[in-house]
This record gives structure tokens, sequence and C-alpha cells, in this order.
């Protein structure tokens, strides 16, 4: 397994696969790995020659008195798991390497990004956005792999992989969840005490609305209502967004249909957690066998 730190050593990696012919799978992660971020890496392996998983935690979409300090980093246990895995290359810059000096452009995207988690973390997009954008140049892949527990970014990607003529095709994969209905998350590891039962109120509020559409609801409002009033039943939970959209425009439909998206956030114990679940069509979530 190559790992890389430097950018010019990475795309010559690539592109040496690239000029052969090889099919190249790309999994963009902030490290501290969990089976989440795996069953990426494993998708990746079943369907291309290669596959590079970076590891970088992005300083450009953390906003003021937000986690970046106590992030958990993890870089020599990640590395040795996915060398376990079979992954061909790791690209595990330092921030002056992704952002040296005097760096001052920017990838903005406008639409998709002020609500939902934009409207809390108005700089967040413009940081994922452009390192994204960052590391399909440094590794030209044939496929990049994302979780769909990260609905919104994995629809702002797509969108800006299709503006710029980004040549990647984006794979939306699975969540994968705990045996409880909690979806993976490495800011899970925050959670102590009794957090970690209340925070599966993001979960049982979905099913509830899921099961609500299954019986014949259909009204956005109602539904919005019953997801958001199940989100703020735990004492610790802080309720941030509860919303129906639409999957590819992230915006609210005047009548909820079986592509819709049930969308949540919450601050459970001061700990923001995310969660979404289409209200039609069989679930394609992963849930883990009980520890």
């Amino acid at each position: 397994m190559e790992i890389c730190s430097e950018k010019k050593k990475a795309l010559a990696l690539v592109r040496s696969w690239n000029s052969r012919g090889i099919s190249v799978g790309f999994v963009p992660t902030m490290g501290a790995l969990h089976r989440g971020h795996m069953s990426l890496v494993e998708a990746s392996l079943r369907e291309c020659d290669r596959t590079v998983v970076s590891i970088f935690l992005n300083p450009a979409q953390f906003g003021e008195n937000e986690d970046f300090d106590r992030y958990p980093r993890r870089l020599e246990s990640d590395v040795s798991l996915l060398g376990r895995a079979g992954v061909d290359g790791v690209f595990a810059p330092d921030a002056s390497e992704m952002y040296p000096s005097g760096f001052c452009t920017w990838v903005v995207q406008e639409g998709l990004t002020e609500r939902l988690c934009g409207a809390s973390r108005p700089d967040f997009f413009r940081g994922v956005c452009t390192v994204v954008a960052k590391l399909f140049a440094i590794i030209p892949a044939d496929r990049a792999y994302f979780g769909r527990k990260d609905l919104q970014q994995s629809v702002v990607i797509k969108r800006m992989v299709t503006d710029l003529d980004i040549p990647v095709d984006i794979r939306v994969m699975p969540i994968v969840r705990e045996s409880d209905g909690l979806a993976l998350s490495s800011r899970n590891r925050y959670l102590i005490g009794g957090q970690r039962r209340e925070a599966t109120c993001l979960h049982e509020a979905l099913m509830e609305v899921r099961d609500r559409f299954r019986g014949g609801e259909r009204d956005v409002d109602c539904l919005t209502e019953a997801l958001c009033g199940r989100l703020s039943r735990p004492a610790t939970a802080e309720p941030e967004y509860g919303e129906i959209v639409a999957p590819d425009t992230l915006a609210r439909p005047r009548s909820a249909s079986p592509d819709a998206v049930a969308v949540v956030a919450a601050l459970i114990g001061g700990t923001r957690l995310i969660d979404n679940m289409p209200l039609g069509g069989e679930l394609e979530d992963i849930y883990l066998p009980p520890e």
C-alpha cells in the first residue's frame, strides 16, 4: 500500500494507473474510520481495480466554536485498518499541503447549500466543495464513494461535478447503522451516559414518519410535525431541523411522494448528529448485529 502525504506523489501514483487503463475508486474521509467508512472502501474494492482513501481533517469546513480541535485523530490505526482491507493507496496530507500560504480560491455553490445544514453552518459547504474539488484534481479517479447519511453533502457534490464537468462518477452508498438504528458517525464517541440511548431519537423519528407515509399520509405539514415532535422527546435533544425534501433538489415538495426523503439534525447533549430516510421503496440501510 502506497502512503502519500504530498499532492504530487499522490497524483503521479493515480496517473500511472490511469495511463494503463486501470480503474480507480476514491473514498474521501476525515479519518477516525468506522464501519460506515469501511463499507465505502469495500464497495470501491469490489467495483474498481485500485482503491485510494484520503485522510484529511479539513479545517475549512469547521466554523468558529465547532469541534475541529477535539475531532478524533487516529491516523496510525486508520492506515493499519486500510492496509488490512487491501487498499492500494492512502493520501494523508497536512493542512499546509492542501492550503499553502497565499491560498485564496474557494468553490462556492448557490441554491443547495443555504438551508438544512448550511443554515447553521454557513461556511461548511464552501469548505466541503473546495476540498473535494481539490481532492478530485489530486486523485483523478473513475468513481468516488460517499455515504448517504450526509445526504445534503452528496447532493451538493453531485451538482458540483456536473456543473464543473469533473469526470468522476459519484457513488452514494447506504447508511450503516447500529442494531438500534443509530447511524454510524465519528461523532458518536462524544455521546456519554444516557445520551447514547437518547440519540436513537433521530432514527425513531424517521421510522415513525416512514410508517405514517406507508399508512397513507401525504400531507407534508403533518409529516413534518410528526418528525419534529418525535425528535423533541429526549431530555437532552435540541432539534435543529426536521423536514421532508426532494432527493435531488432538497426542495420542500407540495405533497409527499415515495422518492421524498425525511431529513433530521439535532444536538444530543451538545453533539450534533444528522440522519435521513426515504419515505418509500425498500430501505437499503445496513444494520449491524448487536455486540
